[in-house]
């Protein structure tokens, strides 16, 4: 698709009636198509395509394209193309027809693969060794997962009646290699206790000599969630969760965004709205124009979060949340409170790294130390730099929170956020804050 392509956009810009070979394209074709692979190596776009969801699908060529684009302009400026007489509008042309083959070709594909995933997949016999709670779960997934290309014949354990009643006992542990050789079982999925590691070691040496693949499952399982294995030389490790801002190179895109979209606000925005905020703030009521008060950042340490001042100066400003009708706020307090404006200082915050444009709202000491104990994932939303907004907020969980429950409802997005971030995802936060903004949120107050 790609050389065809390339191949259209030479026809639509040349005379389409005197094909002939131009020599001045070689150089350009080999490089479109070593960009491409390299594009596509890098952000894995045709791993698991079998079983990769479809949205998942459409994201990794994305992000394959964009590469592409990206290297292919970098590949373009440094090779030079006046010298090849290729122009630009070929190779926007090239690109862009690219795009919709692609795009077009991945819908049909999915398609084809809906309704005759069996055509592609090949269907490989396993046995499951043991039949605890892990072992249970392996063989539940593959029941609900068909087009896995596994076939699951059975169980084998030393205790019969753990699944006896789904009728696939096929024996004891002693009888596992047996039975694969003579029923031609492709792989052994092991999902015994670590108590019996002599007996997982005998299975897979044995398992090895009579070329039939192993696989042990992990005992301790208890997240739903996709987990990380990470190889210290020859020893696994298993992270409970995916954090991607552990990478390096996310953490430096998303700071070098904070820094430009921060100073962007700053100069664009704060420059000419803080003297007339501050005005109306000080004719209204006593007190200092920025309300500074010290919140759970990064790794639970405190740090000094500003606020432009929406009450009137009160001892319980520490301890004490905001509420529906609240006395202590002020005419203009509201406004700027139902509009978001009292954030714009903590774009400070963001510039010295404090906090992130997106992140988990920061706490109050108090309702730090209080929900920590209430909460067992409460203190995980810490593991990033808090936000001026963030996942929770523009799903309805922001504000005042009256109860136990509606804290954990934030705690449970602040914690999807961590673990599912990209930077596509912060740019989709930052719209629809915007937009939340202009059309209202009922719990801005």
């Amino acid at each position: 698709m790609l050389n065809l392509s390339m191949f259209l956009a030479y026809l639509f810009i040349n005379n389409p009636t005197t094909w002939q070979a131009d020599n001045k394209y070689l150089l350009i074709i080999l490089v479109f198509n070593l960009v491409w692979l390299l594009s596509t190596n890098i952000t894995g776009l045709y791993e698991s395509v079998l079983h990769k969801d479809s949205i998942l699908t459409y994201r990794d060529f994305l992000k394959a394209y964009l590469l592409f684009i990206f290297l292919l302009s970098f590949f373009v400026i440094i090779i030079g193309i006046q010298s090849y007489l290729v122009t630009r509008e070929y190779l926007l042309y090239s690109v862009i027809i690219f795009g919709f083959l692609v795009g077009g070709w991945k819908l049909i594909f999915l398609a084809i693969r809906k309704s005759n995933r069996d055509l592609f997949v090949n269907s490989r016999t396993i046995v499951i060794v043991g039949s605890g709670r892990i072992a249970m779960d392996i063989f539940q997934y593959f029941e609900n997962h068909k087009h896995s290309g596994y076939r699951v014949i059975g169980f084998f354990d030393d205790k019969a009646s753990r699944v006896a009643e789904i009728g696939l006992y096929l024996g004891s542990v002693s009888d596992v290699i047996d039975f694969t050789l003579e029923n031609n079982v492709h792989e052994i999925f092991c999902a015994l206790p670590t108590s019996q590691s002599k007996q997982i070691e005998d299975l897979m040496l044995a398992a090895d000599k009579h070329l039939i693949r192993f696989k042990i499952i992990p005992e301790y399982i208890k997240s739903k969630k996709l987990m990380q294995v990470e190889n210290y030389d020859h020893i696994p490790v298993i992270s409970v969760r995916p954090e991607p801002l552990e990478n390096m190179l996310n953490r430096f895109i998303k700071r070098a965004f904070d820094i430009v979209f921060s100073l962007f606000v700053i100069v664009f925005v704060i420059s000419w709205l803080f003297p007339i905020l501050a005005i109306i703030i000080k004719l209204q009521s006593k007190g200092p124009v920025f309300f500074t008060q010290e919140r759970s950042g990064k790794d639970n340490v405190p740090f000094k979060c500003y606020k432009f001042r929406s009450m009137r100066v009160n001892a319980d400003s520490d301890t004490k949340q905001a509420t529906r009708s609240d006395s202590r706020i002020t005419p203009i307090g509201a406004f700027i409170r139902k509009t978001s404006l009292d954030e714009f200082p903590q774009f400070f915050n963001v510039l010295m790294g404090h906090m992130s444009v997106v992140g988990p709202r920061p706490h109050m000491i108090s309702h730090t130390e209080r929900y920590s104990q209430l909460i067992d994932q409460f203190m995980v939303r810490h593991f990033l730099k808090p936000g001026i907004t963030g996942w929770a907020q523009i799903n309805g969980f922001r504000g005042e929170t009256k109860t136990t429950e509606d804290m954990l409802q934030r705690v449970e997005a602040d914690v999807w956020y961590l673990e599912n971030w990209s930077f596509l995802l912060d740019l989709k936060i930052i719209f629809l804050t915007f937009w939340n903004v202009l059309k209202g949120e009922e719990k801005a107050f």
